[in-house]
């Protein structure tokens, strides 16, 4: 909530201090993330000086911009490695990334960027092409070393840190003292204490990787491991974010339901392409990834090499997501047995 609260002291200035240099200016918050902006919205409500309407989609904002109806001199931008890279016709983003669009138009831009949270090819950034981006522009950098939402021990956060990449260590016998990890043998069983859970502190779910039946056609497409059998999450249409809705203890969040937003306790399922090979190698079997529109074709990534370490990272980033929800607790579940064996069995 740090970015809310600066937004915050901007708008107060804006509207309320005549003699301040922010007064009388327009500004936004942008997000490239429906639940997300929920939350943020929801913030607005509560403060006098913001308004809902000054948090924005940035293809919302570019297209508004463009078309005259308002201006930008200062943006907030979080998340901002959801931000498209391409253009994306489907979405009504017809330039070349979101960005680069929004610099020629605003005078100010604040942009928090996690090069570990990029999801999707269509919003593929690197730390580098972000430097390349803003080098032409007077600009300031600062690297944020410590994560506040997880209150677990440093070596946990290590730990998940390596896991997405490619490093399997030894799981920490503990989360730490105020912090509950627990791995499983058994979804239905994980399944069963993040009920326990939610009835005891709220805000507890399961979520998923990709890699279970799952199309955006209206219908339910389930993810079943043994006993466990739950639904996909559905699309909400509600102001309420996913997690919020009492319901959605019955179903399977993803990343796109979930990323930047805190749940007390996170049960996590490695699906079925994450593998531990037989000499102990964790892989990401692309083939099994069931994602689609994370790896759409982009014209400027075209060496084959180069795209399936870039489609692997992308998933090791969705599980840096999920495993880094719970506020209190991270409860985890493999499919693969070989992985399951060994988070179950190697402690340090």
């Amino acid at each position: 909530m740090v970015l809310a609260h600066l937004f915050n002291r901007i708008q107060s200035a804006n509207r309320t201090q005549s003699a301040s240099s922010l007064a009388g200016t327009t500004n936004y918050f942008l997000v490239n993330h429906p639940e997300i902006l929920k939350v943020y919205r929801a913030i607005a409500g509560q403060q006098p000086h913001l308004y809902k309407k000054d948090f924005q989609r940035p293809t919302t904002l570019i297209n508004q911009i463009a078309q005259g109806k308002t201006s930008a001199d200062v943006l907030i931008i979080d998340e901002a490695h959801l931000l498209l890279s391409q253009a994306d016709h489907y979405n009504n983003f017809y330039g070349d990334n979101q960005l680069a669009s929004l610099m020629q138009t605003a005078k100010v831009i604040v942009v928090v960027f996690d090069e570990t949270q990029v999801l999707r090819m269509k919003s593929f950034w690197t730390e580098q092409r972000l430097e390349h981006l803003v080098a032409p522009y007077p600009h300031e950098r600062y690297r944020l070393t410590h994560q506040f939402r997880m209150h677990a021990s440093d070596a946990l956060v290590r730990w998940i840190n390596a896991f997405t990449h490619h490093d399997l260590r030894p799981v920490p016998s503990s989360g730490g003292p105020h912090y509950d990890l627990r791995i499983f043998a058994d979804a239905e069983e994980m399944r069963q204490a993040i009920v326990q859970r939610n009835q005891e502190a709220g805000l507890a779910r399961i979520v998923s990787t990709s890699g279970y039946p799952s199309t955006l056609d209206g219908g339910k497409h389930y993810i079943q491991e043994g006993r466990f059998r739950l639904p996909w999450d559905q699309y909400n249409y509600t102001q309420t974010p996913w997690a919020e809705l009492p319901q959605t203890i019955n179903e399977v969040g993803s990343i796109y339901t979930c990323q930047g937003f805190d749940l007390n306790y996170v049960g996590v399922i490695l699906g079925p392409p994450v593998t531990l090979t037989a000499d102990g190698q964790l892989t990401i079997d692309l083939a099994k990834y069931t994602d689609v529109e994370a790896f759409k074709r982009r014209s400027d990534l075209t060496d084959p090499h180069q795209l399936r370490l870039i489609k692997e990272q992308l998933v090791l980033n969705s599980i840096n997501v999920l495993m880094k929800r719970g506020v209190h607790g991270l409860y985890l579940y493999a499919h693969d047995p070989q992985l399951r064996a060994f988070l179950l069995n190697h402690h340090c």
